[in-house]
């Protein structure tokens, strides 16, 4: 794709999602013939938040048109951690299970980390186990976290060169700062992982050439945070009203 006649453009998420779709349609199909079954996702969703459900039903939609099977469920929010852990080993030992995730964030008497924990590697599709974010450190294969993917995959599709490049990540979060950064470094990336305390964050970021914002506030990332032709990728979902 030739960029260098453009002063912007945007990288449409959708487009490549639909790609990735259709590149999955004859994959799930291939493993359907082999096993005697489709593959199957598990879901927990633990409480109300808003956000967890909308994320849920898109992977369960996604399942559906995939022919993946799907199942969730809704411990109520008052769930504990020994409920969580005793629902996570009964799917683990479940030979039809295939991928187990856990929707982040669990209700707060929840222990997080003891959750992500108990979910075996191999089905641990959210690569939150602390086995597959060893593999990543490593770059070794493995299972990895899903928005920092598919980032990675967005600029793959569209062309857009890493290597090479000064990559800002704003956030170092588990689930997508940290796994973001490390995803850009493999890639021969040089990174700059800034947050709440990041003492000139303007400045920090107006040296990206890509810049990944993942701190789920809106408006955070004003126009002169940015550098002329920077690649600028907006993890979070906001409300604004």
């Amino acid at each position: 794709m030739d960029h260098t006649r453009l002063t912007h453009f945007l990288l449409d998420g959708r487009w490549v999602r639909d790609e990735i779709r259709k590149e999955c349609l004859p994959r799930v199909e291939r493993i359907v013939a082999q096993a005697g079954r489709p593959p199957c996702l598990v879901v927990i969703l633990a409480g109300s938040d808003p956000a967890s459900e909308i994320y849920v039903r898109g992977k369960v939609k996604a399942c559906q048109e995939l022919g993946i099977a799907s199942e969730k469920l809704t411990p109520p929010a008052s769930v504990t951690t020994a409920e969580l852990l005793a629902e996570i080993d009964t799917l683990n030992r479940r030979e039809d299970v295939d991928g187990i995730l856990a929707q982040l964030p669990l209700p707060r008497q929840v222990d997080t980390r003891a959750v992500l924990a108990a979910i075996h590697p191999e089905k641990d599709v959210d690569g939150l186990h602390p086995v597959n974010v060893g593999n990543l450190v490593a770059n070794r294969g493995g299972l990895r976290p899903c928005t920092p993917s598919g980032i990675m995959e967005l600029l793959r599709r569209y062309e857009i060169p890493v290597a090479g490049r000064r990559a800002v990540v704003v956030g170092r979060s588990d689930i997508v700062g940290k796994p973001m950064a490390l995803l850009l470094l493999h890639q021969h990336a040089t990174v700059t992982i800034c947050h709440s305390r990041t003492a000139d964050l303007a400045q920090e970021c107006a040296r990206a050439d890509i810049l990944v914002a993942a701190i789920g506030r809106p408006a955070f990332i004003r126009r002169e945070f940015i550098k002329p032709g920077a690649t600028v990728i907006d993890v979070g979902m906001n409300r604004l009203s």
